[in-house]
């Protein structure tokens, strides 16, 4: 067993991988720059006699994230405009797969469930950039963890 975390077995941002199940069609987002979702717990302070001091209990979570894209692609914009013409909303997985080859911890595998996007970019230019891209913000009510990193 090593005594520290060998370099080697640290993860790649680059090999990561991304999907999207919308309405039941697979589209592989080669597209992400970053992908980032976290989950919150809520919380409700708990004060009680005979402690003066605040606890804190657990009553339910929130899932977000956010994505940083290439503007490559109309699909989200699209998304947004069904809703916006006919007000049926749109939710869908998503996958998102670490796997580095070189690292000896193997793949981590988590599927975000009922994936929403709070807000898009309709139209973008921007003359002092070279490459576009934009910031989608999301929430997601479900989650499973597929495959799990081993240790190193």
């Amino acid at each position: 067993m090593a005594q520290w975390l060998q370099a080697k077995d640290t993860i790649s941002g680059q090999q990561g991988r991304v999907y999207a199940t919308i309405n039941g069609n697979v589209e592989e987002m080669a597209y992400v720059k970053t992908l980032e979702a976290k989950i919150e717990k809520n919380m409700t302070e708990v004060k009680v006699l005979g402690y003066l001091g605040d606890q804190n209990k657990a009553n339910g979570w929130k899932g977000t994230g956010s994505m940083t894209l290439y503007y490559v692609t109309s699909l989200f914009r699209q998304l947004m405009l069904d809703y916006v013409t006919t007000g049926k909303d749109t939710y869908f997985d998503l996958v998102i797969v670490n796997e580095d080859p070189t690292s000896s911890i193997g793949r981590q595998t988590v599927t975000l469930q009922n994936v929403n996007f709070s807000s898009t970019i309709i139209a973008k230019v921007d003359t002092g950039s070279e490459l576009l891209d934009e910031d989608l913000d999301f929430t997601f009510s479900g989650v499973k963890l597929l495959d799990s990193f081993t240790k190193p």
